[in-house]
């Protein structure tokens, strides 16, 4: 089995501690996050409550938001660091939510299984490698019940590709004396391949102080993804765009097959 990459790693351990700095309002984007998931899945079949593993959970974002409308959740990342943060926030906000330090690759710290939803959001699955992807796939089948659905959000690579951004526009947060900028340059290695610089500027005291982040992603298009969840045995494919999901990525939904009352 390939395992992810250490670079990946060394990208998401440092910025744990930071990661809330790229929100405007990183509470508030918990809250209106999952709202809008739990609508969209609440569509495609999800029970309330459900159980649901959140397997590139990074700092809690979209785990701390489902827990929070009463599903039983489980989450997981290949960053220690993250997980501890996202227990942190946890406990915080006084949810029970049982994380694991795992990669998508395989899952096999997480003993439980028969999810009714398994998640990859915020553009985790463009770290992979194709064989690492359909590995990922494969062991996100493995934890998903007869029926329930598997739900992943990325980047529009299918406009980004041919247009191959430099940078994203920087944004700026915050009040005076605890302004921060966040702004991301984008550096293209190939035709599929681009190296993200992310760059968070906060001010403190008299003047500023910048953090910088970077990894690696590939361009993921939707057809290869659709390709693959139903080469693997997952049905109904289906792509939500930002202006029919109200989620900020495209949306990837697909069913494993079986009846989930069976």
């Amino acid at each position: 089995m390939e395992p992810v990459s250490k670079e990946v790693l060394a990208f998401y351990e440092p910025l744990a501690g930071s990661y809330h700095l790229i929100f405007e309002n990183w509470n508030k984007a918990i809250e209106r996050q999952a709202k809008t998931l739990d609508a969209v899945l609440a569509r495609h079949g999800m029970p309330h409550p459900a159980k649901i593993l959140d397997c590139a959970c990074g700092i809690g974002t979209q785990a701390l938001g489902f827990a929070a409308l009463g599903h039983q959740v489980v989450a997981s990342d290949l960053s220690p660091a993250a997980v501890q943060r996202a227990m942190r926030e946890a406990e915080i906000r006084n949810l029970a939510i049982a994380f694991h330090v795992s990669e998508m690759t395989s899952l096999t710290e997480i003993a439980d299984d028969n999810f009714d939803v398994v998640a990859a959001l915020d553009n985790a699955l463009p770290h992979l490698t194709s064989a690492q992807l359909a590995q990922a796939i494969g062991a996100i089948a493995n934890k998903l019940k007869p029926g329930g659905i598997f739900v992943a959000s990325i980047r529009d690579y299918d406009r980004l590709m041919p247009e191959k951004p430099r940078i994203q526009e920087p944004a700026f947060y915050g009040n005076q004396g605890t302004r921060r900028i966040v702004h991301q340059v984008w550096d293209w290695l190939d035709e599929t391949k681009y190296a993200v610089h992310l760059y968070i500027t906060t001010e403190v005291d008299q003047g500023w102080k910048t953090q910088h982040f970077t990894s690696e992603y590939r361009c993921l298009l939707r057809e290869e993804l659709s390709t693959l969840l139903e080469t693997s045995g997952f049905q109904a494919v289906t792509w939500l765009m930002p202006n029919e999901s109200g989620f900020y990525q495209p949306l990837i939904l697909a069913r494993r097959p079986g009846n989930p009352h069976s």
